[in-house]
């Protein structure tokens, strides 16, 4: 058999946009809760959160927003990011997510890529002081001609502009609403342009898959900037009037599990690095997370220990394991409820309903027998309308027959079960040998000294790679030497598995979005 397989179920495709889906929500749960923000302590119901929206969607409108205008948004978790989607996405003005991040050269660029004509951000978060960089590029931006801040008076004065029982435009579910940038390794990111069709959807079915209901309430301490947050927790959600509750401007694994204790959430939502600072809290005993039953974890792979901690110890018996990509709104494969933990940990679950994969050669484009790796497809209503502006790299990543290529490198099971064995530019290539690095750090994630670990391949004058281990201790006062870590392997690892050099450290680099860049690790430690 080979590596193809598309999604069935009973349940349709949504034919909304997202306005008219969120319309029959505020008519079906009016007084139920959508939207609570732990650090204000605001909360909204359905019909204050849907009257809100449409108060800043017709201030939008008197304020010269038109149907396919791009309004920038460069925030921190907010309830006011959650209502610039949804207004945004009524008027069917193209709402651009920028990342909290990036400094005045990458917004500058991504201003201008888009084209935004206003742009909403928060005053300051941490080190950031937005409105200084703002107005340190705005010269430079050609476009944009209005700033609103959250917290400032030009978000009132804005929402001042609105006028009772606006009309608002008709919309096709077709329409582009969203551009993501994704973080390019190499170059400028790219903006992956979405409609109400991809993103609705794509938050409904994960979200059916995890059994959400009016009952729900679903802490999102992921950005709303990624499909992480907006589209698998607000869409999700408000698809299925359930609530969203929003634990901190960025993450922080204390305020998230006292949110998860406050607001008797019954979903929580993360990378596995996230996960692991939560379950590594000193205090971790001491909250209350008996409301859980589920959660998604997503954005890298999830080692076996810390799932069967997750599922024991936070009550999340009914986790999901999510894996996508934001060029694909961003879903593709998910693993079910009932799921054993191997299929947690070792696949990224099997293909959603009405979207397709395959795992092709790379080399040639022919689809492979089950079994063996290639580079994984996916093509369906997820599939972006394309990189903004752009083409002739939209043509690099999507084929002529819409199958988008995801860069991956997968192993699809006789089940349907997708194994992700790397990226295509993260296999090690050691004397003629491909090495995964997802393998060896599964097997090194069992020693008793490390808590994390990233492998990546650096330059060999002999071999032309050879395995580089980065390791973050259990006690950074006692680490593993690299004689102890061969000794561990020595035997139950192929010989050219093994890491031949060992760095400690502190943190690995992490995108904003929970990431490890591993790009940056080889590049740091490529010299020696």
């Amino acid at each position: 058999m080979n590596s193809y397989t598309h999604g069935v179920g009973p349940t349709a495709l949504l034919g909304d946009t997202i306005g008219a889906n969120l319309d029959r929500a505020v008519a079906t749960w009016p007084d139920r809760e959508v939207l609570v923000d732990v650090p204000s302590g605001r909360r909204w119901t359905y019909a204050q959160f849907g009257a809100d929206v449409d108060r800043l969607a017709s201030a939008l409108l008197a304020s010269g927003v038109a149907v396919g205008d791009r309004v920038g948004i460069w925030a921190v978790n907010c309830p006011e990011w959650v209502l610039v989607q949804y207004a945004t996405a009524r008027i069917g003005a193209i709402m651009v997510n920028i990342n909290p991040a990036y400094r005045t050269h990458e917004v500058e660029y991504v201003l201008n890529q888009a084209g935004v004509s206003l742009l909403f951000a928060s005053l300051s978060h941490k080190t950031s002081d937005y409105r200084a960089m703002v107005d340190e590029v705005r010269g430079r931006c050609r476009e944009l001609r209005e700033m609103v801040y959250f917290g400032d008076p030009s978000w009132e004065e804005l929402l001042g502009r609105a006028v009772p029982d606006g009309v608002h435009p008709e919309l096709s579910c077709d329409d582009p609403i969203n551009i993501q940038y994704t973080s390019g390794t190499t170059g400028f990111p790219k903006g992956a342009t979405l409609s109400h069709h991809n993103i609705l959807n794509n938050g409904y079915f994960v979200g059916e898959l995890i059994s959400y209901s009016e009952q729900d309430r679903v802490c999102v301490p992921v950005p709303f900037y990624h499909c992480f947050g907006m589209v698998m927790g607000n869409l999700a959600a408000t698809s299925h009037g359930a609530c969203v509750v929003i634990p901190a401007p960025s993450f922080d694994p204390a305020a998230t599990l006292r949110a998860v204790q406050q607001e008797r959430c019954t979903s929580l939502y993360g990378v596995p690095t996230m996960f692991i600072a939560e379950l590594n809290l000193p205090d971790f005993a001491d909250y209350d997370l008996s409301s859980l039953r589920t959660g998604i974890m997503a954005g890298s792979p999830c080692p076996v220990e810390v799932m069967k901690r997750v599922v024991a110890e936070m009550h999340m018996a009914e986790v999901s394991i999510c894996y996508g990509m934001t060029e694909t709104s961003p879903v593709s494969l998910q693993t079910r409820r009932d799921d054993d933990l191997e299929h947690r940990t070792g696949t990224v679950g099997r293909v959603l309903p009405h979207i397709e994969v395959k795992v092709v050669d790379p080399a040639t484009g022919v689809t492979q027998p089950r079994g063996t790796a290639g580079e994984l497809c996916t093509r369906g209503y997820s599939v972006m309308l394309g990189y903004w502006n752009e083409p002739e790299k939209t043509a690099e990543a999507v084929d002529s027959g819409r199958w988008m290529h995801t860069g991956d490198l997968a192993v699809m099971r006789e089940d349907g079960y997708v194994e992700i064995v790397g990226r295509i530019k993260d296999m090690i290539i050691r004397g003629g040998e491909n090495i995964y690095p997802r393998e060896i750090e599964e097997f090194l994630y069992g020693h008793p000294k490390i808590a994390d670990v990233q492998v990546v391949g650096v330059p060999h004058e002999r071999y032309g790679e050879e395995v580089l281990a980065c390791v973050i201790p259990r006690d950074p006062a006692a680490p593993p030497s690299l004689e102890e870590l061969r000794a561990f392997c020595d035997g139950r690892l192929a010989h050219y598995k093994i890491p031949s050099r060992l760095k400690i450290l502190d943190a690995f680099p992490m995108t904003v979005s929970g990431k490890v860049r591993k790009v940056e690790l080889r590049e740091t430690y490529a010299r020696g």
